[in-house]
């Protein structure tokens, strides 16, 4: 079981917010469009409750069950099965921000030691992921190009991208 992130790289990536979101956005620009839902400035609204979000979730240890449910982005992509949810390369985009962001925050102070930062990287993940995997469920939800009948079960939990 994960511990959680260490409070000083939390409050690191909380200190680089205006960077991050930069980041996030100059992304989420460069990746293709899915859907007229995917324009980078309709998602832009986004950007900071899913930050504080993902902030949140890195002050916590994570429960269990999170960490069960914890998916890699490529079984997140394909429970969409019309691939038009405009949240995946949001959530892409976003997920290489925050780690690009972890990385020059390690580089800032004294080298981690391996297992601490390797925590640090698989709890941002972990964050990441588990919102990505409830948001992009809920979008998918209410999409109108989902084939008629039950919705498809995702495939089970993976531990690597």
């Amino acid at each position: 079981m994960l511990a959680g992130m260490e409070p000083a790289l939390v409050q690191s990536l909380q200190d680089r917010r205006p960077q991050i979101r930069g980041r996030w956005l100059e992304l989420l620009r460069a990746a293709p469009a899915t859907s007229p839902l995917a324009n980078p400035d309709l998602l832009d609204h986004l950007l900071d409750p899913t930050m504080e979000e993902v902030l949140g979730a890195l002050r916590e240890p994570p429960a269990r069950a999170a960490v069960a449910r914890a998916r890699v982005f490529d079984t997140i992509r394909s429970a969409c099965e019309c691939g038009r949810n405009p949240l995946l390369e949001f959530f892409v985009a976003g997920e290489q921000a925050l780690i690009e962001a972890l990385v020059v925050a390690q580089a800032g102070g004294p080298a981690p030691d391996f297992a601490t930062r390797n925590i640090a990287v698989a709890e941002l993940y972990l964050a990441v992921r588990a919102i990505a995997q409830t948001q992009v469920d809920a979008f998918c939800s209410l999409c109108q190009h989902r084939p008629p009948g039950p919705p498809a079960s995702p495939p089970g939990p993976a531990t690597s991208r």
